[in-house]
């Protein structure tokens, strides 16, 4: 291991992981590329849009914006924890239901910045879920079926309890 590279210790997802990584390498990367969790887009690179939202230690964050490295000790949970096709999550089944999602891009992010959302806010205001959503950029939608699944999967949840 090279002075550039750093082993690193992280919950992915329920997991625990150790991973080697070069120190400038973002936690987008090293979660797509050296853990194969694709579902974390990459949009902008820039933190604006929004596309590879993860949760950190039950936060969102941008993990474009992270260094692998400052994840160290921590728990991320991704895309891909939350349900499977057979068996989506209340939030997916919601987007699909919705039709809140097109080319499913900036999918990911919006999903898991709604998991959070929804746990901080289980009912929500229509204006509550527009300013959660203002940091994402969608351009197939026109948000419209976003926020309609948002509510859905808000009243959803209430109802099971979770």
């Amino acid at each position: 291991m090279s002075t550039r590279e750093r082993r690193i210790r992280i919950t992915v997802n329920g997991q625990p992981r150790e991973i080697e990584v070069e120190t400038r390498k973002t936690l987008a990367d090293a979660l797509r590329e050296d853990l194969g969790l694709t579902g974390t887009h990459l949009g902008c690179e820039h933190g604006v849009c929004g596309a590879c939202t993860v949760l950190l230690d039950g936060r969102p964050a941008r993990s474009c914006l992270l260094l692998a490295v400052q994840a160290d000790g921590h728990e991320v949970q991704t895309v891909e924890s939350l349900g499977t096709p057979e068996d989506l999550h209340p939030i997916q089944r919601a987007f699909t239901e919705h039709h809140a999602l097109q080319c499913g891009f900036c999918t990911p992010g919006i999903l898991m910045s709604t998991l959070w959302f929804l746990r901080e806010t289980p009912r929500p205001s229509r204006e509550e879920i527009r300013e959660m959503l203002s940091g994402h950029l969608c351009r197939c939608t026109g948000y419209l079926q976003i926020l309609d699944a948002i509510e859905a999967a808000s009243r959803s949840l209430a109802e099971s309890g979770t």
